[in-house]
């Protein structure tokens, strides 16, 4: 079959990849979102479809009032005996924990903390033993792949943690994945930092405590010298075998707007690369090292793409994620449509303000909402109450058109929020409290319309990682604040 990258679009960073039952897991990063750690499965490691989240439980991770793309960072899922374990970092607070379920569909456990330092840690098995591998900082200052054998049951050390790889020579060595394959140890690792110059990175060895020998040519696989091209920043990736003994990596990487245009604004999505062993032992990946937008697998499968968004074909558990920590009791669920009931925390605040987004899956896109709003307290002409939609990086950049109100009745705002300046950009007078919304996006930027007006446009550069920084991508939210209460229905989201 014929696919093309990426396999998972939008901001699903980070991806680790398990088999279990004829079945592919994958989990992704979620950051300052809330819930944490998105779940997908699959049959073919092609067509993914998300089912749920890791973490649904405010006491499962502290996010409030957590920075932005702080929060849940990269998580290994892995299947062992008849059950599943996701390990992460929640980068904020700097601790290590694990959470397991025997039903993937289902509730995961409450943590289960490591006292080993750094970030993206992971979970091997082998002869009865658990290792909890992480990057970490050795020596006082070196920055290593750091193992201690684990209690999987309590999360206790077993043995001291060990420096036991420090990588081909780039910077920012993590993303520690370990597999024994024909009874050797290979250990896979990212370097070169989540930007351009990010690659991944293994070595062997005949024992899980080393000494490991790396790969004579890594990088293993890179687009960081690929220019001009659409895919850059491929790395931190998971192997995974197939059903027809095929190998393959799943890693990030991401599109840029244009080649010559050096932003991203999508966040890092998911890759799907072929791998081949040679008879040496050693294994290469993509083409040259490099991953490609097409490739060609075994198999009969048909790569299919959902292209239209609505309230009725989404679920509001599954499609859906929040800021940081949300009040409940201000999102009141239908199955065509929601109402939100603001607060005084805004979008532009490091909290919760009422918001619910989906994330942005590809560059060029069509959105019509119908939105209505009502007072609900006094303070409805108090500025800064709104309602409305916006595409949301963080709380510095964001693009928003809303309903707002003053003493000459209801108007739509575009407002422009770059490096924390708030530009009221147009605005429209309303004859009534209701109005419908539209965006139309392409890879450049997003134009923003009320009842079919044209208010103006926002450049998608400034919402990219370049400018913004941090970890996290582009997302579709509809949130209230203030003494609000806005009605939102008939929405569409269709991929151009």
């Amino acid at each position: 079959m014929k696919y093309l990258n990426p396999v998972i679009k939008g901001f699903y960073p980070d991806p680790s990849v398990c088999e279990a039952d004829g079945k592919y897991y994958l989990a992704a990063s979620s950051f300052q979102y809330f819930p944490g750690v998105p779940l997908f499965e699959s049959d073919d490691l092609v067509n993914w479809t998300q089912f749920g989240y890791a973490l649904t439980r405010p006491e499962q991770v502290m996010l409030d009032k957590i920075n932005s793309s702080g929060g849940v960072f990269a998580p290994t899922l892995r299947y062992h005996n008849g059950r599943f374990y996701m390990v992460t970092t929640n980068d904020t607070t700097k601790q290590n924990f694990y959470v397991w379920t025997d039903d993937i569909y289902g509730e995961w456990s409450d943590p289960v903390y490591v006292n080993q330092g750094g970030i993206d840690p992971s979970l091997f098995f082998d002869d009865g033993r658990v290792y909890f591998i992480s990057n970490s900082v050795y020596d006082g200052a070196k920055n290593g792949i750091v193992q201690c054998e684990i209690d999987i049951c309590t999360g206790k050390r077993l043995t001291e943690s060990r420096c036991i790889w420090t990588g081909s020579g780039g910077r920012f060595l993590e993303s520690p994945h370990m597999y024994k394959i024909n009874g050797k140890y290979y250990l896979m690792a990212a370097e070169g930092g989540t930007e351009y110059g990010h690659m991944i990175t293994y070595a062997v060895s005949d024992s899980p405590w080393g000494s490991f020998t790396g790969y004579p040519d890594n990088p293993v696989l890179t687009n960081r010298n690929k220019a001009p091209y659409i895919i850059q920043g491929i790395g931190h990736g998971d192997l995974i075998q197939d059903k027809n003994d095929d190998w393959h990596i799943l890693c990030l990487g991401f599109r840029q707007m244009h080649e010559w245009m050096p932003f991203h604004h999508l966040g890092r999505e998911v890759f799907l690369v072929p791998v081949t062993f040679g008879s040496d032992g050693w294994f290469t990946a993509g083409r040259d090292g490099t991953c490609d937008e097409e490739y060609e697998i075994a198999g009969n499968s048909v790569q299919n793409e959902k292209r239209s968004y609505t309230f009725e074909n989404m679920l509001w558990n599954v499609d859906w994620q929040y800021l940081r920590k949300p009040s409940p009791e201000n999102y009141i669920f239908e199955k065509d449509g929601i109402t939100l009931i603001g607060t005084d925390i805004s979008l532009n605040d490091v909290d919760s303000p009422t918001f619910i987004c989906t994330h942005q899956r590809d560059f060029r896109f069509e959105l019509n909402v119908n939105i209505s709003v009502d007072k609900v307290t006094n303070d409805l002409c108090k500025d800064g109450t709104e309602a409305g939609v916006t595409v949301f990086h963080d709380e510095n950049e964001h693009y928003d058109i809303a309903i707002k109100y003053d003493e000459s009745g209801y108007y739509a705002a575009l407002i422009l929020n770059i490096g924390g300046i708030n530009h009221t950009q147009a605005t429209l007078r309303l004859e009534k409290n209701s109005c419908v919304f539209g965006i139309k996006a392409d890879n450049y930027g997003y134009t923003f319309l009320a009842d079919g007006k044209e208010l103006g446009y926002g450049a998608a550069k400034y919402l990219s990682s370049e400018v913004c920084g941090g970890f996290t991508g582009t997302v579709i939210g509809f949130y209230a604040v203030g003494g609000i209460r806005a009605s939102f229905s008939d929405l569409e989201i269709k991929y151009l």
